[in-house]
Parts: C-alpha cells; sequence; structure tokens
C-alpha cells in the first residue's frame, strides 16, 4: 500500500471508535480512500475492485443500506474539529451544495436552485455546517435537503427507503448516498 492509503485509518481512529460494528470500522477506511485516492469514485464497483477485492458486498453495504445512529459519530467530529480549529476566533458556516445529477431514483434529486451552476437543474442539495477558523474549515455536520417534490410523494420516499423519521425535508447525508 501505498503511504496515503495508510493515513485514512491513522486519522480515522476516533471517528472509527464510534461506528460499533467491527464491519463498519473495517469498511469506512476503505471506503474514505476510495473517495480521496485515484480512480473513479462514484460508482462502489470500480471502489470495491481497487480496495475490497472480495468485499464488494460489505463495502456496497455500508454505503447504501448502513443505517446506523450517526449521533456518536458526529459527537466525535465535532470534539476533533473543536481541538483542531476551535477557539475564541472560529465561526460556524452555514453552507448549501448542489451536485447535479441526471435520473429521478437518487434520493433528493430534483430540478432545484443549484447556486454552483447559477441556476435551476436536476440536482441533490445538500447542507453543510462547518467550523472554521481562519483559512482552517472543518466540516461537521452534513443533511441531504429533500424538496417537496420528495417529501409530498409518499411512494417515492418509500422506493428509495427513506426513513420515516426523515420524510420532511432533511436527512442524513451518510445514510443516502449510492442508492439510485
Amino acid at each position: 500500500m501505498a503511504e496515503w492509503e495508510d493515513e485514512p485509518e491513522r486519522w480515522l481512529k476516533p471517528l472509527l471508535d464510534r461506528l460499533g460494528h467491527k464491519t463498519r470500522r473495517q469498511m469506512c477506511p476503505l471506503y474514505v480512500a476510495g473517495l480521496i485516492g485515484p480512480g473513479y469514485r462514484q460508482i462502489v464497483q470500480p471502489m470495491a475492485e481497487r480496495l475490497a477485492a472480495g468485499n464488494y458486498d460489505q463495502l456496497h453495504h455500508f454505503i447504501a443500506d448502513g443505517v446506523w445512529d450517526a449521533t456518536p459519530l458526529e459527537s466525535e467530529l465535532l470534539n476533533q474539529a473543536d481541538r483542531l480549529v476551535g477557539g475564541k476566533d472560529a465561526v460556524l458556516v452555514i453552507d448549501d451544495t448542489a451536485m447535479p445529477k441526471k435520473g429521478e431514483r437518487s434520493v433528493g434529486v430534483a430540478p432545484q436552485y443549484a447556486s454552483s451552476l447559477g441556476k435551476t437543474a436536476n440536482c441533490q442539495t445538500l447542507v453543510s455546517l462547518t467550523l472554521s477558523r481562519g483559512a482552517v474549515p472543518v466540516m461537521v455536520a452534513l443533511r441531504l435537503f429533500l424538496p417537496e417534490s420528495w417529501t409530498g410523494n409518499v411512494s417515492r420516499l418509500k422506493r428509495a427507503r427513506v426513513p420515516i423519521e426523515h420524510r420532511t425535508g432533511t436527512i442524513q447525508a451518510g445514510n443516502c448516498f449510492g442508492r439510485g
């Protein structure tokens, strides 16, 4: 393994300890390495072929179907962010990010205003909370916004397996990426 591939597990350790399940702790560093490393990142199969040979099903489950309580993970992320960039001169930044997408099955995809494009487009919209001090930002929370075209369509929400408690406008992004 290249040196950079050893790093995710080291800096993810405090977070991995909060994931609980052994398989989650194994798959998380692979997924992060797949997102930041070379190669195609938007589909699980190429990631699994590069990083988790023989573990495609486990990696896919971690990304697409793995549902867990994110509170312990987010608490640790906030603790780490505060340790790294907290202080009297730190600020919280709330921002939206639109990700253009085609199709209708990925959770939250709909025609909506995409600030990055400066127009209405078919996209997913994410709302983030970032702790920042100086030029160092650390994202501490991320939610997928569900537009009314989703929240007003119960059958669509059921088909996409959006949990009942998240059918009101925002859901935890980690629980929906990879679907569709």
